[in-house]
């Protein structure tokens, strides 16, 4: 029986993914485990394995296509004993349920529904966002006795391009339109288009137009939806770290290297420890505490932001927490991060400080309740015990989500913080 595979969702926001690489080509043998291509989500780049024997028949997306959506076929596996006659007769069944099933599921348009598939390598449930595609074109609405024989990817070409193809005669088995049909027709039209924006943009060309990557989408829509539902608030303190910098020059002359950053992410757990209301996200209906303690760090990388955690960070020690968090950036860096090493966190730190950066405000990680900004620490004259002396003064701000923290509780999250930092010893506590 024919095998199709389809776009997956690797993470709870993707809806839509790009096909960076096909890793076997139209014809080769393919085994259980082969890996056939590369999919790049809005996170990472990631792999999509065989899950059966066959013989690979046909590759409906090609490398490098864009905003492929989630649960479509991307290709198709020929087993042992089908014919291409099968192949084809498969495919139009799958279709035409396909269509009827959406039809029957919703009037609404862009209503996104949520659909179980089996994973068979690990026998567990992936979710992924189901999009009806709609069009104000005629020729979507063609009745069951004029329908027109086309491929799922020559239709999604079709209607992305504003292109009817009515009129279109398919090169295909059975006249059926393919993407080639598409193609050769959108040619005339894309030569007709270059000629024009090469005349108007003649004088004028001193810009270069990039597309969004999947990841830059993502961050967009995320932080947008950030800003415009939570009330965010802002809350900034001077952080004297000196007893931090002696204790990292003891640690630092042997071959672990402490950073200053590690020291901030163990002191964020701990407070959140010991202000466990703060440790909590706003839901609509109820607001979730958290018992656990995973820390977001943000790393930058090429194509943006990306926030691995480090997952129960109150009983890792400062070692521990900084090989982790090199070990994490640079996966991250590399695109090699898994799911669960980005998707949750109860908290976010930011660190601009090795950047030059005194101070700025964050914008929250949903759906968590804060996130902290770290600022570069300078020298200052401080008085301590009625004496001047020169300190190492870190500024922090400290965005809250004002649904769930108030003003009160931000502070007192943020005087535990300042404390820990003053006084690392009681990390150890």
């Amino acid at each position: 029986m024919p095998v199709f595979i389809k776009m997956p969702s690797l993470s709870p926001t993707m809806t839509e993914g790009k096909l960076s690489k096909w890793l076997k080509k139209k014809g080769d043998h393919v085994a259980p485990g082969d890996v056939l291509a590369e999919i790049e989500t809005d996170k990472a780049t990631m792999e999509i394995e065989a899950v059966d024997e066959g013989v690979l028949f046909e590759i409906k997306v090609d490398e490098g296509a864009e905003n492929v959506l989630v649960g479509a076929t991307i290709a198709t596996i020929m087993e042992e004993n089908d014919s291409e006659e099968d192949m084809m007769v498969s495919e139009s069944n799958s279709n035409s349920e396909s269509n009827s099933n959406s039809e029957g599921k919703s009037n609404l348009e862009g209503t996104n529904n949520l659909v179980s598939i089996e994973n068979k390598n690990k026998n567990t449930n992936i979710e992924y966002n189901e999009k009806k595609i709609t069009s104000d074109l005629p020729l979507d609405k063609t009745t069951s006795e004029d329908r027109i024989r086309i491929s799922p990817l020559a239709k999604r070409l079709a209607l992305k391009n504003n292109i009817s193809y009515r009129d279109i005669k398919g090169s295909g088995p059975y006249g059926r339109i393919i993407k080639k049909d598409i193609e050769n027709f959108d040619n005339l039209k894309e030569t007709f288009d270059k000629n024009l924006n090469n005349n108007i943009n003649s004088e004028k060309n001193n810009f270069n137009d990039v597309p969004h990557s999947p990841m830059r989408k993502v961050i967009a829509q995320r932080l947008v939806n950030s800003v415009n539902e939570a009330p965010h608030f802002f809350l900034s303190v001077d952080c004297n770290i000196s007893e931090i910098n002696k204790i990292r020059n003891q640690i630092n002359s042997g071959n672990l290297k402490i950073s200053v950053n590690d020291f901030i992410v163990k002191a964020s757990a701990k407070a959140l420890e010991n202000v466990p209301k703060a440790n909590c996200s706003w839901n609509e209906n109820f607001i979730r505490y958290y018992n656990n303690f995973d820390i977001s760090v943000a790393v930058a990388i090429d194509d943006g932001l990306i926030t691995p955690i480090v997952r129960n960070v109150e009983s890792k020690g400062l070692g521990e927490i900084s090989i982790e968090i090199k070990d994490l950036a640079d996966k991250a860096k590399k695109g090699n991060l898994i799911p669960e090493e980005y998707q949750g966190g109860n908290f976010t730190v930011s660190n601009l400080g090795m950047y030059g950066i005194k101070n700025f405000t964050a914008i929250i990680n949903p759906p968590q309740s804060m996130i902290l900004a770290i600022g570069k620490a300078e020298k200052k004259p401080v008085i301590i015990n009625d004496e001047i002396q020169i300190s190492e003064i870190m500024n922090v701000t400290l965005s809250c989500d004002h649904r769930v923290v108030d003003g009160a509780l931000g502070s007192l999250w943020l005087n535990k913080f300042k404390s820990y930092i003053e006084n690392p010893s009681l990390m150890l506590i």
